[in-house]
């Protein structure tokens, strides 16, 4: 059984301000927080139901975190989702350094008013499957710890670095040509990755900030069949698709 104030404490963590306030945020359900306890991440406390505490005795011990059993109606009153799944866990925000920037790394990605935090997670996810170790955002994209973002990545936020700056400083930092996606540009698939490269993806109604398109090396974009209609993609599967080729050209080739 939890305590009523370690229910309010916990509910605050479901708001941007306390969560930096705190520097922890939520990480709800199996896939997710098993993902965490086999990670560097830190976490403080596991709200979880008798019998995944059960399964999970080992790995909690090693870890070393704070468990508390819970009943499914305390995890509901404490749980962001609409289905409450098993566990929760409480966990500290990584720091990410700028002298741990890896500047030699011949890929990376910028990320540029992603305001959606579904879409947000699923880059992270597929940033992680192809590889990419960090992800450069800009100050307006979907705050990293947002539980929808969390939820979305199932687990890849424990394995990439995040960097907030402008556009300007990333190139300054990197040296690497930036590849913009947008709709006026070259097809991907005419165009060589090989060299060490940016992809810079705006957001999903805006697209790319008219400042940042100043800064880009190419536009390139994703074609279309012909007599299609769809007016757009939308960033994540965008982000997927770009991630593709570039990963196809830079690994098969």
């Amino acid at each position: 059984m939890i305590s009523k104030n370690q229910i309010k404490d916990i509910r605050t963590l479901h708001q941007k301000k306390f969560r930096k306030d705190l520097n922890l945020f939520i990480a709800e359900g199996p896939k997710v927080v098993d993902e965490f306890l086999h990670s560097s991440l830190k976490i403080t406390e596991i709200y979880g139901l008798q019998n995944w505490v059960d399964r999970n005795l080992l790995i909690l011990k090693k870890k070393g975190c704070s468990y508390f059993v819970v009943t499914e109606a305390e995890l509901s009153r404490i749980s962001i989702l609409q289905t409450p799944n098993e566990v929760i866990a409480i966990c500290q925000q990584p720091t990410y350094l700028e002298k741990n920037i890896d500047k030699h790394t011949d890929l990376c990605l910028y990320l540029d008013g992603i305001s959606d935090p579904g879409n947000m997670g699923t880059i992270i996810r597929m940033a992680n499957w192809f590889g990419l170790k960090q992800i450069f955002l800009s100050d307006d994209c979907a705050e990293v710890f947002n539980p929808k973002v969390v939820q979305s990545t199932m687990g890849s936020l424990a394995r990439i670095n995040f960097y907030t700056m402008s556009l300007l400083d990333a190139c300054k930092l990197l040296d690497a040509k930036t590849f913009g996606a947008t709709l006026a540009g070259d097809t991907i698939y005419t165009i060589s990755f090989s060299e060490k490269c940016m992809l810079v993806i705006g957001s999903e109604s805006h697209g790319i900030s008219i400042e940042n398109i100043k800064l880009l090396s190419k536009q390139i974009t994703i074609p279309q069949a012909k007599g299609g209609t769809t007016e757009s993609l939308n960033a994540a599967v965008a982000t997927s698709i770009i991630l593709s080729e570039v990963f196809r050209q830079k690994n098969f080739h």
